[in-house]
């Protein structure tokens, strides 16, 4: 059995921002069934806090950056939960990254090196006789674990594997906080953290953590490139012999289609019509749930859309983000019957819109690993998805073989440009009437496998290859 720490800065169900928090909850559960023992290491938010007894301290971690903090065990689900509870790091309303102001914590830096730090002494000395063979450290947040491990003297003894699930965010701190996060001077290179004058908590996990791995094969290769790999493409390619790729799964147990069959959306669809105040209509209803932002392709379909609805398809967006797009949403919704947009988040209606949706649209500049598609495969919702990361690792597109082999489960468009995504609705719109072939294509996408079974033991695979002897 291998005993795996799991460090990150969010999880599902107690704090969440992204995708990231979706994986750290669920990998846990899906390592246990494989015999694993992986516990978790959070920061204590408030949300996190208030899950767990503040009376069970299992280590007191002295004075952090300016405060007190202990080290209290709590649990998620069946798991053992550690939280890092810090008042003076933590205890703040509001967004986990964010201040009042919607910019980082001035104090980011070191509230994330005092999680690194927990993690290196927890992968050191263990807690109450339980020892980590693997620290999982997830993103920017995690990254300077290794670094700290190393100063311990413990980096022989236990593995580090870091996990990159948006290269975009680095964890960038001045030079001159060099000495008050720990940090060691000779660390301070281009062959070490230094990122262009300043420290990279990123960089830091990717130079010194003994594997790497993202959350899909295309992205590893993308991340490989300037053009996806952030500045840090050159580091990659260096440690490209330890960089894998293993797909996110989703929780099925979540993520529970109403229907067993393409048979049964039908009412649903109607129902979603109903709550989003479009009318009935003879094409397919597209759906969105994204943040709106260019990274996610939103512009892409603002241009693309009038031939949407000119070919008789309907658009339900939730969503919220840059306030250009917003607006350009609302209008269209305003000028166009066939649009309904909400702006803002409802996780009840996120889930009636994928459930009820015909298409699902993720037109991504670029996507990690995304788990939209993964929904809207569940569902029977087929995803129609820019030829990017994970969805290009996870969609079968609808190509003239794809159909014949009866194997494909969506759509795929490249470049990703409003006129190759205006093709791919084009192209769904024209199939749509063939519902033979699109009812295939909803059974292939709800048998496709989503869940974590297969990702798990790749985990469970590349835990086990770390372990060291020492």
């Amino acid at each position: 059995m291998t005993t795996v720490l799991s460090v990150a800065s969010e999880c599902v169900p107690l704090v969440k921002t992204g995708g990231l928090a979706d994986v750290v909850g669920a990998l846990p559960r899906a390592m246990a069934d494989l015999g694993s023992d992986m516990r978790t290491l959070l920061p204590g938010y408030p949300a996190v806090l208030a899950a767990v007894d503040r009376d069970t301290v299992v280590r007191d971690l002295g004075t952090r950056f300016g405060g007190p903090a202990r080290l209290v065990q709590g649990k998620l689900g069946d798991q053992v939960l550690y939280v890092l509870d810090a008042p003076h790091l933590f205890d703040r309303p509001g967004s986990i990254y964010l201040g009042p102001d919607g910019k980082d914590w001035p104090d980011n830096p070191e509230r994330f090196a005092a999680l690194s730090q927990v993690a290196a002494e927890i992968g050191d000395a263990g807690v109450d006789g339980w020892m980590p063979q693997v620290l999982h450290l997830h993103d920017w947040q995690a990254g300077l674990t290794p670094v700290y491990l190393r100063e311990r003297g413990a980096a022989e003894r236990v593995a580090t594997l870091l996990t990159i699930h948006n290269i975009a965010f680095q964890g960038l701190a001045p030079a001159t906080r060099l000495g008050k996060l720990g940090l060691p001077e000779h660390g301070f290179t281009p062959d070490g953290f230094e990122y262009y004058g300043q420290i990279s908590a990123l960089k830091a996990g990717l130079i010194y953590a003994d594997a790497i791995s993202t959350v899909s094969r295309t992205y590893a290769s993308e991340l490989m490139t300037p053009e996806f790999g952030m500045g840090l493409d050159g580091v990659l390619r260096d440690r490209q012999s330890v960089l894998t790729g293993i797909l996110n799964g989703i929780d099925l147990d979540v993520w529970t289609p109403p229907y067993d069959s393409p048979d049964g959306k039908a009412a649903v669809t109607r129902d979603l019509r109903e709550v989003m105040g479009l009318p009935e209509a003879d094409g397919p209803l597209f759906v969105v749930i994204s943040r709106l932002t260019e990274q996610k392709g939103l512009d892409l379909l603002i241009d693309a859309l009038p031939d949407l609805i000119e070919a008789g398809g309907q658009l339900a967006l939730l969503g919220s983000g840059d306030p250009g797009m917003e607006s350009a949403f609302r209008t269209a919704a305003a000028r166009f019957d066939a649009v309904s947009v909400r702006i803002g988040y409802d996780e009840a209606l996120a889930q009636q819109l994928i459930a009820g949706g015909d298409v699902i649209l993720v037109p991504s500049r670029f996507e990690p690993c995304g788990l939209t598609q993964l929904y809207g495969l569940r569902y029977g919702t087929l995803p129609l998805v820019s030829m990017t990361g994970g969805l290009a690792d996870t969609v079968i597109h609808a190509s003239p073989a794809g159909l014949a082999a009866d194997v494909a489960t969506g759509f795929q468009f490249y470049p990703t440009t409003a006129q190759a995504l205006r093709g791919a609705l084009m192209q769904a719109c024209t199939l749509w009437p063939d519902r033979k072939k699109w009812e295939g294509m909803m059974r292939n996408a709800m048998a496709h496998p989503v869940g974590w079974d297969q990702s798990a033991r790749d985990y469970a695979a590349l835990y086990e290859s770390l372990k060291k002897n020492a």
